[in-house]
């Protein structure tokens, strides 16, 4: 069920729209159990090193020690627990629970990390609140999911079910809760953010592109913003909370986003928390499941995605897999380079067998005759096998990562630590072809073999380059603008592939990023696991994407189709 609403949530919300006053729902009842809220402190963190905080349990009567409970965590707690504040969070959460708007559920409220001073009269504490809560990333959720929770944990018995947890604020706190989410959807399926700061204080203005590019998470997500929220040097919040909640839309997330007449505040906020908390917590016991499919015109990763199809395991117990290549039939071989073998995945049956013993490679590729070429980065060369398993040594005494094979029996390979791109010519000679890029990884020919495509580990480009009729590579450019991670602009870039509409697939630290013709990041797949290096399209339709990450390769089937790259075809031009 998609909701995507410019209005006010209920009938009396509307008739308290200009002085957004407490309801009944904010009031203690008569007969409404009343739950337990402790105090604690926070002082050991190693995610957030030196802080201190205070966080609080809610816990209601209603809980058993023998059920699992649900949980909802709120950001900048110390406002939420007074029966007599602007928002009272444990009164609601009474009264729904009491009523069966929500389940029996726990609450965390918790207050951002402060790094008190070493000297109280001379020097001002640090404040992590902005760090916390606006950065992007992971930190904040590894926080909770490292930290508090398995401390919440020794007390209670917390739910295991992602549909149990809710994550929500205002403000920094409001953009911190979607973070977590976005990064962890395995931990928290239910979002509430009240007057999000999706501006430029730490990059969360980014998120509506992010939201439209990647693949769908299992999320609902409520937001409520005033039409005069603050319009400061990072941007206007009202106008970043409509890319948000149009973005979500368009990409077929269940979300509501409620708009009200109010500044920077939680007045209308706390007036509607009950109705908000009934709408994130409706039809309990249904899963909440990512969209297959967008409203938008061109939603491109669920055109790119075969709805139904996920990730599946094709083979582990590996050391560090790497350089999967698919042979004419759709087989695809990968190896276990730190095990030093090469394995044989068949396209008929999925079955895995061992194609050769102590034979390890990163890169590796097909060519037109069956030849098999690697890179053996650990015995320093390059080397090709023959349909009949004997191998012939191309080059020694080199460090090559990953390859590519011409149509001519010319073969290019990276040459990470020199920051150089090598051809070895058909007659075996070696020569250098670029050299510059600070980490070169992925290398891949076009569909019609006219260009090269070199990505870099450690910066956020992939570059295009023309290949020249004697084999020298011109006119470079760095072409494909990757998304990277909040820590800084290392994309992480490994492998890569290509389908026949001549767009790029990008293993990177963000997931599977998929560039058009023109260069540009359409769609993000999401990663199957936490590290991926490879990428090879293959199967007997040549429809699967194999990805090995480190101790398993998996594969998905997609509406895209790969191609054999000795077989060049000729892309169809791209929308620019």
């Amino acid at each position: 069920m998609k909701i995507f609403a410019f209005c006010l949530l209920t009938l009396a919300a509307v008739l308290r729209a200009d002085d957004y006053t407490l309801g009944p729902d904010s009031q203690r009842q008569p007969g409404v159990p009343q739950g337990v809220v402790t105090k604690y402190t926070w002082a050991t963190s190693k995610i957030f090193p030196g802080t201190t905080r205070d966080y609080w349990v809610y816990v209601p009567q209603q809980y058993k020690s023998d059920k699992p409970a649900c949980v909802m965590i709120f950001q900048d707690g110390g406002g939420y627990i007074s029966d007599k504040g602007s928002i009272r969070g444990p009164v609601v959460l009474d009264n729904l629970i009491a009523r069966g708007d929500m389940p029996v559920t726990i609450a965390i409220f918790i207050d951002p990390g402060v790094l008190p001073a070493l000297s109280a009269e001379s020097q001002q504490n640090r404040y992590n609140r902005s760090l916390e809560y606006d950065g992007m990333g992971d930190r904040y959720a590894r926080f909770l999911t490292e930290e508090i929770l398995p401390e919440v944990r020794k007390q209670y018995n917390l739910s295991n079910n992602p549909d149990d947890y809710g994550i929500g604020g205002q403000s920094s706190g409001g953009i911190a809760a979607f973070t977590a989410a976005w990064e962890r959807p395995d931990m928290f399926h239910r979002v509430l953010t009240f007057i999000g700061s999706f501006t430029d204080l730490r990059g969360g203005n980014v998120y509506p592109a992010l939201i439209r590019k990647t693949e769908p998470k299992p999320l609902r997500v409520f937001q409520q913003d005033g039409r005069n929220d603050q319009n400061i040097y990072s941007g206007s919040w009202f106008m970043a909370n409509q890319d948000v909640a149009m973005a979500l839309e368009y990409a077929g997330y269940d979300t509501k986003f409620v708009v009200g007449t109010e500044k920077h505040n939680m007045k209308q906020g706390a007036a509607i928390l009950p109705d908000a908390l009934r709408w994130l917590w409706r039809d309990y016991g249904t899963p909440i499941t990512a969209s297959s499919g967008g409203n938008g015109d061109r939603h491109f990763v669920t055109d790119i995605l075969d709805p139904g199809k996920g990730w599946e395991l094709v083979g582990s117990g590996y050391k560090a897999t790497d350089g999967p290549a698919v042979d004419k039939d759709g087989n695809v071989y990968y190896s276990d380079n730190a095990n030093s073998k090469i394995y044989k995945a068949s396209a008929a049956d999925g079955k895995v067998t061992v194609f050769k013993d102590d034979r390890g490679g990163s890169g590796m590729m097909f060519g037109a005759d069956g030849t098999l070429y690697a890179c053996q980065n650990k015995m320093r060369r390059v080397v090709a096998f023959a349909p009949d398993g004997t191998m012939k040594v191309l080059a020694e005494g080199v460090d090559p990562n990953d390859l590519a094979v011409g149509l001519k029996g010319d073969l290019y390979y990276t040459d990470s630590p020199g920051k150089k791109v090598w051809r070895i010519s058909p007659a075996g000679d070696r020569k250098v072809v670029h050299e510059g890029l600070a980490f070169p990884n992925g290398i891949r020919f076009s569909p019609d073999h006219s260009l090269l495509i070199v990505d870099d580990m450690n910066n956020r480009w992939a570059w295009s380059f023309q290949v020249q009729p004697d084999g020298s590579l011109a006119n470079g450019q760095a072409f494909y603008h990757l998304d990277t991670t909040d820590e800084n602009s290392i994309s992480g870039a490994d492998g890569m592939t290509l389908d026949t509409e001549g767009f790029l697939y990008v293993t990177t630290k963000l997931g599977i990023q998929v560039c058009d013709q023109p260069g540009r990041v359409t769609a993000i797949i999401s990663k199957p696991a936490p590290k991926i290096s490879n990428i090879t399209f293959g199967g007997s339709d040549m429809q699967y994407i194999y990805v090995t990450a480190a101790d398993k390769v998996y594969r998905r089937h997609l509406r895209r189709k790969g191609f054999y790259p000795w077989q060049p075809i000729k892309p169809p031009k791209p929308q620019l």
